[in-house]
């Protein structure tokens, strides 16, 4: 699990790690992987050990692993402030012009 008290090299290695468990539960190899992802083998060795990949490459990867859906834990509602609301307000017409 990542914490707040995990360093950033932490978190990237931890993120590796998952990567390479979702690959071994897929029972692929790291060349098989890359290729599926357009990846080198040597790439996909690279995220597994440090997790240092380019987003990219990181989108590749979990399209071939098919977990795409855990990028949605990045979606997010636009939230409007009370103020934002009363300006917005204004705008809207609120009767008939004669």
């Amino acid at each position: 699990m990542i914490t707040y008290s995990m360093s950033d090299i932490a978190i990237l290695k931890y993120l590796g790690a998952q990567i390479k468990q979702m690959r071994l539960n897929r029972n692929i190899t790291q060349a098989q992987l890359g290729i599926m992802a357009g990846l080198s083998r040597k790439a996909v060795s690279d995220i597994e050990k440090n997790g240092k990949c380019s987003m990219k490459s990181l989108v590749q990867i979990l399209r071939a692993l098919e977990k795409l859906e855990m990028l949605n834990i990045f979606e997010t509602e636009v939230e409007i402030s009370p103020i934002q609301v009363a300006k917005l307000r204004g705008k809207y017409r609120n009767r008939a012009s004669k």
